[in-house]
């Protein structure tokens, strides 16, 4: 498990006062989850939604994200790969981001996954439908770690100030199914979600 990088750092803390000062972050379950690699995989409303999700795990891990292949450009691609972020080509089946993030989980590290691939509502017209896709569970079983259901609340409320919230759920093994394990993950996301 590799240390978070000093860039990674430098951001957690400038943006510290702001998710838990203004926006008033709430976590819970953060207790239960493992110290070992896993999938945590979450709802996703807001391009703000990697705060609420990685800063509770500071300053002992750091998480690990997909990016599009459309945010790689420079310097933003650089900003990027600093903070942990790894790319992947969406609707491609992007063999080279799952082995990626099979070995980081592997290793110890915790990949951030949205399964359904892109916020649930954009005010402009979307390429991509927000529909869950089996990528998290398939990852999770191919590396033979925990998937770990997460909701978060409140980042999609910006201009009221909206407080923010995160559970993380039970770690589940996702077996060889993927479409019975993403439809549980799916299940167990709105349960927690419900709870915030």
């Amino acid at each position: 498990m590799s240390r978070p990088s000093w860039v990674y750092r430098f951001i957690a803390l400038l943006s510290y006062p702001f998710v838990y000062g203004l926006f008033r972050l709430e976590v819970k379950g953060l207790d239960g989850l493992e110290d070992g690699g896993f999938v945590l995989a979450a709802n996703h409303t807001s391009n703000l939604d990697p705060w609420p999700l990685g800063l509770p795990f500071l300053p002992q891990r750091w998480v690990r994200f997909m990016a599009k292949s459309e945010l790689y450009w420079w310097p933003l691609s650089a900003l990027l790969e600093a903070c942990g972020a790894f790319k992947v080509r969406r609707g491609e089946g992007d063999v080279e981001a799952i082995e990626t993030a099979v070995d980081l989980v592997r290793t110890g590290e915790v990949v951030v996954m949205f399964p359904e691939g892109t916020r649930q509502k954009k005010g402009l017209r979307k390429k991509w439908t927000a529909r869950p896709r089996t990528g998290a569970a398939r990852i999770a079983h191919l590396a033979g770690v925990p998937l770990v259901p997460a909701a978060i609340k409140g980042t999609d409320g910006l201009a009221r100030l909206a407080k923010w919230k995160v559970a993380y759920g039970e770690p589940f093994e996702p077996g060889n199914d993927a479409q019975a394990a993403t439809e549980r993950l799916m299940r167990e996301i709105e349960a927690l979600h419900e709870t915030l």
